[in-house]
């Protein structure tokens, strides 16, 4: 089924199944076959996705495929599916499946267009274009409509959430696109979820997956390292006082549409204010702590009192109401919900931890306009195995970086694979003659104040040899905005005519786009570009890392993690802070080079990866490019028809 040549040569033009490629989708197709567990780490380049892909599709039975972006969701189902489909002449159905909040919902535009709460001129324009487009799509998904951005406020106004669904109660259930984009997961072969969506289900039983599980005999992850973090996020519970203010709009709205007796502006405005005086306990926003962070005499305990209180005065009047219509009793049940979530958050302020259970942190993050309570778990491995006992399958988890060093136990561990099989296929890109890794001399320590500065400096000479073309990658916002700050000064006065592009000034695609687009530009970013970000070609030859991406040691659950592990005997900095560190390394390097025509240079300004012991460690993690410390090889690599003869990093 998958020899040489494969079943992909004599149907998709040129293409020529690489020899890793045809192992690892043997591999998968035996994993498949005998309903085990796979970990597959496939090198960039490898081509993980048709490998995966024709095993699936050829075998047979229901197969659920799971993403880590709705991009690449996208990308799966109108791209790479249909051409393997096509290429193996497989009869597969094969369906879309995205959270609620990317459905429009009919009865929510219409209330919106009803109620004419709008508070700006692009919300109106962009609720008009809205209405057109519901009445011309089938699938009701908003990625297809273009003209109003994903981020649009509006978007608020006319989806759902769990809470505010009516669910079979609603007079548009038949024409819902939510449920008919379930209907059609449950009659396909091949269902495309995201992870946010696979784990939402798992833990909240609401996207739909849940009805699918059952009967597929094939779950396949794709970008598999981002697991841990998601399903931590949805293994969890978080309640926020933005979903407090968001109940009260529709308390208000749906009182006063059929229920004329009460006050409904003086019931929702005592509750609003508590919401908005517990945010208020803590001063800025950007602030997460830990419950034994939070002092006693805080504020924040009686503002919470306060809000458990005025939410139950608030159920009181809406029980007294609720036989009027079938939406106030639905703002009931959330009202009941909200209040059960702020009361299961018990704190013992000794422990910063739930009342008996050592199994979870509680911790508040405070935004600039609300606060959420989390409980969550510091280990997910038991509640995933749980999840996975029962009826035999197939789990596939693959990615470009699952491993450190080629050792699976960090991933392995945190999702309770511990002993499954596990298996690497390095890239076939030629490293050692396409790129260097170069790590520059005279560079403070990190914690150093004028450290950006020292990078950006460093750094110019560098940007200006490889003709702009660059990916300068920060681990925090704030570097982000000194980097962008002091790049559009320094190419000012140095009339370097290159195009600037910052996280934050449009939104992701448009500057990704716009990058490729200019084809001598420099684009600075955080977290969002450090993955799942495809440049190919000369548009991009060079990727500047300004630290090691360490989490912070002040967040609550990293925090409360380490302690755990320390008390068992292990070091938390080098069982988990450091293995963490290196997979995000590594998908941030893997911007590079992502073909096998392209070069450039990797360029991490942080001075720790030759200085600190375990420096070696990380490095070796990386792509085995030529290494050096010396700007000259640098420069000389970026002039036209040389190859560099780079030293060697520990010379």
């Amino acid at each position: 089924m998958f020899g040489a040549g494969g079943p992909l040569a004599p149907n998709v033009g040129t293409y020529k199944p690489r020899q890793s490629q045809t192992e690892m989708a043997k591999a998968v197709a035996q994993a498949i076959a005998e309903q085990k567990v796979l970990m597959a780490e496939a090198g960039t380049g490898t081509g993980k996705t048709f490998a995966y892909l024709v095993p699936a599709l050829l075998w047979g039975g229901k197969t659920i495929i799971s993403t880590g972006t709705k991009n690449l969701q996208d990308q799966l189902f109108l791209r790479d599916i249909p051409t393997i489909r096509a290429a193996l002449r497989a009869p597969v159905s094969v369906a879309l499946l995205k959270g609620r909040s990317n459905y429009v919902c009919h009865f929510h535009l219409e209330r919106t267009l009803n109620n004419g709460r709008l508070t700006s001129r692009d919300d109106v324009g962009h609720l008009r274009e809205i209405s057109r487009f519901i009445k011309m799509t089938q699938s009701g998904d908003k990625a297809e409509l273009a003209k109003v951005p994903e981020n649009a406020t509006v978007w608020n106004l006319v989806t759902s959430t769990r809470d505010s669904c009516m669910g079979a109660e609603c007079q548009y259930y038949q024409d819902c696109f939510v449920m008919k984009a379930r209907r059609e997961a449950q009659q396909a072969d091949v269902v495309v979820v995201n992870h946010h969506l696979f784990f939402a289900d798992v833990a909240l039983k609401d996207t739909g997956v849940a009805e699918l599980l059952p009967s597929a005999n094939t779950i396949i992850f794709d970008e598999a390292h981002q697991l841990p973090d998601t399903a931590t996020l949805f293994f969890g519970q978080s309640v926020s006082t933005s979903q407090v203010l968001e109940l009260c709009r529709d308390v208000l709205a749906e009182g006063l549409a059929h229920a004329r007796g009460p006050d409904w502006a003086k019931v929702v405005t005592v509750v609003e204010k508590a919401a908005r005086d517990l945010r208020l306990s803590f001063p800025d926003g950007g602030i997460r702590l830990s419950l034994p962070q939070i002092l006693p005499t805080s504020n924040f305990f009686p503002a919470l009192d306060k809000l458990k209180e005025e939410l139950s005065g608030m159920i009181t009047v809406l029980e007294e109401h609720a036989a009027r219509a079938e939406t106030i009793e639905a703002c009931r049940v959330r009202a009941q919900e909200l209040a059960a979530s702020f009361e299961a958050w018990k704190p013992d302020p000794r422990k910063g931890k739930v009342a008996g259970d050592d199994a979870a942190v509680l911790w508040v993050e405070a935004f600039s306009s609300s606060l959420q309570l989390h409980k969550t778990p510091l280990s997910i491995a038991p509640i995933f195995s749980s999840q996975r006992e029962g009826t035999p399958r197939s789990w596939i988890f693959t990615s470009a970086t699952l491993a450190v060093k080629s050792d699976f136990k960090h991933f392995s561990d945190q999702m309770g694979l511990t002993g499954e099989p596990a298996m690497t296929w390095p890239s076939p890109f030629n490293y050692g003659e396409q790129g260097i890794l170069y790590v520059p001399t005279g560079l403070p320590e990190p914690n150093s104040m004028h450290y950006t500065d020292a990078c950006v400096d460093t750094a110019l000479p560098v940007i200006e040899a490889a003709g702009g073309r660059t990916f300068f990658l920060c681990t925090t916002i704030r570097a982000v905005n000194k980097v962008a700050e002091r790049l559009r000064a320094e190419f000012a006065e140095r009339g370097l005519d290159f195009p600037l592009f910052v996280q934050g000034e449009r939104g992701r695609t448009e500057l990704l786009d716009s990058f490729r687009n200019a084809g001598n530009a420099v684009l600075v970013g955080s977290q969002s570009f450090w993955e799942g970000v495809d440049v190919r070609g000369d548009a991009l030859s060079l990727v500047i890392i300004d630290k090691l991406p360490f989490a912070p040691p002040d967040d609550p659950v990293l925090a409360a993690r380490i302690e755990v592990m320390e008390k068992q005997g292990m070091n938390g900095f080098m069982h988990h802070q450091l293995p963490e560190a290196i997979i995000t390394l590594k998908q941030g390097a893997g911007r590079l080079i992502r073909d096998v025509e392209d070069r450039g240079v990797l360029m991490i300004c942080d001075p720790r990866i030759i200085t600190k012991p375990y420096g070696r460690r990380i490095w070796q993690s990386l792509p085995p490019f030529k290494r050096t410390r010396v700007q000259a090889d640098v420069i000389e690599f970026f002039q036209p028809g040389t190859i560099a003869d780079a030293a060697d990093l520990n010379a």
